[in-house]
């Protein structure tokens, strides 16, 4: 049988509309669509339907609209009789990843991460905060350009590719490092975000949020995760609940956690969650020799696809 991994996506995928079909299709989607209303108290249903997109995007609503998502095809998956042999997510998708390996209730996901979307909304509330995307210059590359940045904050958010990066920090810093990135021969693309995720201008939120992991129940996974601060699998629960707090102001190391990826010798990558944002930096990541097969999962079209593959 194929090696399969699903893969979760995060802030920076979602649009007015995901989600629809299935929602209209499936009754199980209706009801985890009602179970993360009433557990967050939002109109997740109308946010994710509707929007519009400003509201959307609004890091409070955005973190438990993206993730219903992520569940909503999770669970359509899972009637079908498919399962992974190992899962990851981007930051935000990491906590779906959690879910669809068992170690939390679907239940304690949503309240995770409409937790973590108050919390971050409220540090980027305080202190203001610029993210920008270099393209062209690697890992090593453009921690020593940030290292030379010595006023305001500026540091590593996500190493998505190999040479596509992403800096966080104060706005001005974040705008000095993208000045220097272009300077040798890189370029650095804003990013229109409401705050220095993954930057300890957020730090406030972390020991709050590592508070509230406490309140869930972390179980040893009945599949690995590849974690995004260490790039790695760990079956101990208290480890896994360490990460995850750990997680808001550490880089996202998802280049390194595609390779951890290939030594499970996964063979079906499979996005599960709006966009294609995931399954473009795996075709970017995997060597153009090794052999495997990408997938989405974000509609009816693209699920009846992959079911269609997987039979």
């Amino acid at each position: 049988m194929k090696a399969i991994a699903f893969l979760f996506p995060g802030q920076g995928s979602q649009s007015v509309g995901m989600g629809k079909d299935v929602f209209e299709e499936y009754d199980v989607v209706k009801e985890r669509f009602k179970a993360a209303e009433t557990i967050t108290g939002l109109p997740i249903s109308t946010l994710c339907f509707e929007g519009p997109m400003a509201a959307l995007t609004e890091t409070v609503n955005l973190q438990p609209a993206v993730t219903t998502v992520n569940l909503a095809f999770l669970e359509i998956l899972r009637r079908e009789g498919v399962k992974p042999r190992v899962s990851a997510g981007h930051s935000l998708g990491e906590f779906s990843a959690l879910c669809a390996a068992g170690v939390v209730s679907e239940e304690d996901t949503l309240r995770m991460v409409f937790r973590r979307g108050e919390l971050m909304h409220r540090e980027a509330t305080l202190h203001k905060g610029a993210m920008s995307a270099v393209i062209g210059l690697s890992i090593d590359a453009v921690r020593d350009l940030v290292a030379q940045v010595t006023e305001g904050v500026v540091t590593v958010a996500n190493h998505n590719a190999e040479k596509q990066i992403v800096i966080t920090g104060s706005p001005d810093a974040v705008k000095k490092a993208g000045e220097m990135a272009a300077a040798q021969g890189g370029k650095a693309i804003p990013l229109k975000v409401s705050g220095a995720w993954h930057s300890r201008l957020i730090q406030g939120a972390e020991a709050e949020f590592r508070d509230f992991l406490g309140t869930v129940v972390f179980h040893p996974p009945e599949s690995p995760v590849i974690h995004n601060v260490t790039a790695d699998r760990t079956a101990d629960p208290d480890e896994i609940r360490n990460l995850m707090a750990a997680q808001l102001c550490s880089p996202v190391r998802w280049y390194e956690s595609v390779l951890r990826l290939m030594t499970e010798n996964v063979t079906v990558f499979v996005e599960v969650g709006p966009g294609k944002v995931l399954t473009g930096l795996v075709k970017k990541i995997l060597p153009k020799a090794y052999p495997c097969e990408i997938y989405n999962v974000n509609d009816m079209k693209s699920l009846e696809v992959f079911l269609k593959a997987a039979a």
